[in-house]
């Protein structure tokens, strides 16, 4: 088996050890496979002194320099995909080709946006006569960024991808239960001639680094990916110094199956997006409100499938869905099943922890869930699904919008006045109709409400790393 990573921070282009250090596991066998370094306040103060450097030559690069830098990272990625991947699977889980599947997608990423950074254009502003006015979009500086453990890749690709594109220096806190492919991206840059300070990558105790990076006068912007509980409070620690934030935060999607739709394809469908990544995808499936007229046939073709997946160690040969992250994840989704069911729901499949080594759950299917059950308030993060029948569209438009959360939502119709309604009228910051795929490098990506602030990708996505300056010259002093 190919060797798992050595860990170290990364701070102004140098790879250092630490006192402190925490396990890695990899969930599928419960064995310890890395051994990770922790930030101390100095490693912090260095990463901090290490991107006011780096920010005072990178934002002064050209973007031309900027995008060939970009493009050769997301190369050298590339050719290590098989190691990339192979590192992500033991860390996290996944089957090996969702695994190389992120390591791609972490990939397009970094190559958008080296793209898009030679687009951000400003703009000439009629004047009088002897004065000209102008708007430029300048690197907001240095962002302090926090990603998460359920895609070890793709999400602090993203992250890194729009702040260097930008011109800004980051210190990225990476998530210390899948490090390894923030690792490799920073490795794979620093090959492409990444200068030094640019990008630094630390861990530790989540609360402590972001308590001590967000109140520095130095970080400019927030960006972070988690649950809405956390984002919160990082929103509130950022307003208290006026930083501006970006924030991708938790939902629990709603899919609405009119009755215009193939039930059996349909649940088909349903089945094999919502397992993806064991659930553990803030834009996974979840809530699929049925017409009541295909309800059965749709949840019968959803069930068949859940129960033909085959769930093993990502690493094994034909596994379609790997364990959950950690036995925290195990208790939280036998709770929410246990909890549904006793007030009412059935339980068409699953519900169960698998075997007693690993972190398996079983694909679950919940049916005719009713609303106290808190499965239908809470995100169940996992490879749970909730299918309901509904009376009309009206109904099904209504229970998408009942939650708090509103960062993706699907469509099944084929009639144009349904695909009308449901883009006037769902609240959700990514609707996809016949599709259940929520996010691509060249379209923006957030939430509404609850569900966080800001975009990522497409045009938009840069933005939020820059800031506006409005230029007033008059040609002669008067």
């Amino acid at each position: 088996m190919t060797q798992y990573p050595d860990l170290r921070l990364f701070i102004g282009g140098a790879w250092r050890k630490t006192p402190d250090t925490q396990p890695v596991t990899n969930p599928a066998t419960g064995q310890t496979i890395g051994t990770l370094p922790v930030a101390r306040r100095s490693d912090l103060d260095d990463a901090l002194d290490a991107a006011r450097s780096g920010f005072r030559i990178w934002s002064r690069t050209a973007p031309r320099e900027r995008a060939d830098t970009l493009m050769r990272a997301a190369a050298l990625l590339r050719e290590r995909i098989e190691q990339v991947a192979r590192d992500i699977t033991m860390e996290h889980g996944k089957p090996l080709h969702e695994a190389r599947a992120e390591v791609i997608r972490g990939c397009e990423f970094l190559e958008w946006d080296a793209g898009e950074c030679q687009r951000l254009y400003g703009r000439t502003i009629p004047a009088p006569q002897g004065m000209t006015l102008s708007v430029v979009r300048q690197p907001i500086g240095t962002v302090a960024a926090f990603s998460p453990w359920n895609f070890p890749m793709s999400q602090p690709a993203r992250k890194i991808a729009g702040a260097l594109a930008s011109g800004c220096s980051i210190i990225l806190k990476a998530a210390e239960e899948t490090p390894a492919g923030a690792v490799h991206i920073a490795r794979a840059l620093q090959d492409a001639g990444l200068p030094d300070g640019v990008l630094n990558l630390v861990f530790g105790v989540p609360s402590e680094i972001s308590g001590y990076l967000i109140p520095q006068d130095q970080v400019r912007l927030v960006a972070f990916t988690g649950s809405t509980v956390v984002g919160r409070h990082l929103t509130g620690l950022a307003s208290d110094h006026m930083t501006p934030v970006l924030m991708e935060l938790g939902g629990h999607a709603p899919v609405i199956v009119c009755d215009d739709v193939d039930p059996s394809a349909g649940g088909v469908m349903g089945a094999a997006r919502k397992f993806r990544n064991a659930g553990q995808v803030c834009t996974s499936p979840t809530r699929f409100y049925v017409d009541r007229t295909i309800a059965e046939p749709f949840t019968e073709a959803f069930v068949a499938r859940a129960r033909a997946l085959a769930v093993g160690d990502g690493l094994e040969p034909g596994t379609e869905m790997g364990p959950v992250a950690n036995d925290r994840r195990l208790a939280a989704l036998s709770e929410l099943v246990e909890d549904a069911v006793a007030k009412g729901a059935e339980l068409r499949t699953g519900g169960r922890r698998i075997g007693n080594r690993g972190c398996f759950f079983e694909p679950t299917v919940l049916a005719n869930v009713p609303h106290d059950a808190r499965i239908m308030k809470e995100e169940p993060f996992g490879p749970v699904a909730i299918v309901n029948p509904v009376g009309s569209l009206d109904e099904a438009i209504g229970e998408a919008n009942r939650l708090p959360f509103g960062l993706a939502a699907y469509g099944l119709t084929h009639t144009s006045a349904n695909v009308n309604r449901l883009v006037e009228e769902v609240e959700a910051g990514n609707l996809s109709i016949n599709t259940l795929e929520a996010s691509w490098p060249e379209t923006p990506f957030g939430g509404v409400k609850a569900s966080g602030y800001g975009r990522e990708g497409g045009e938009e996505g840069l933005h939020h790393y820059t800031v506006v300056k409005n230029v007033a010259h008059r040609m002669a002093l008067g």
